[in-house]
């Protein structure tokens, strides 16, 4: 399970003309699932979003966690995260979950970061097509990756 994490001063996610999900200071979630992705990885990797020190104390420096500043968080899937365009111009989805285990984790990770953030996770729509509208903060962009033991053979 991958986490595009994007520290923002504001995000939102548009479908069909309507706001989905808004947050103000906090983090982007872009979430792609593996084809291999258990709730195992999605318990890792929303405990490490949630406690990612990559906001500014009084000196500056990255520091403090979304817990630690009160911050928000808004939860986009977005499978293509792990499209391979290693051969070819075209990507290659094949380590992408199929699309209904993908919502069942993608659903079961927004949970598990609300939890550990108690608070409302804001979301995009599972498999719409979303405008994202953000104002990147820093820039601060972080891939953060949770990777299960495969089973299938190469």
């Amino acid at each position: 399970m991958v986490a595009l994490v994007q520290r923002v001063a504001e995000a939102s996610v548009e479908v069909n003309g309507q706001i989905t999900g808004a947050i103000g200071r906090g983090l982007l979630i872009l979430l792609g699932v593996h084809r291999d992705d258990t709730e195992a990885e999605a318990d890792w990797l929303a405990r490490k979003c949630a406690h990612l020190r990559i906001f500014p104390d009084e000196e500056g420096k990255m520091n403090r966690s979304l817990k630690d500043v009160g911050g928000q968080a808004l939860v986009v899937s977005q499978f293509t995260l792990y499209g391979d365009v290693s051969r070819g111009h075209r990507p290659s989805f094949t380590e992408s979950a199929a699309p209904e285990k993908a919502e069942c984790l993608y659903q079961y990770f927004v949970q598990r970061l609300a939890q550990e953030l108690g608070q409302t996770v804001p979301t995009g729509v599972f498999g719409a097509m979303m405008r994202v509208h953000l104002v990147n903060d820093g820039p601060v962009t972080l891939w953060v990756e949770r990777k299960a033991i495969s089973c299938h053979e190469d």
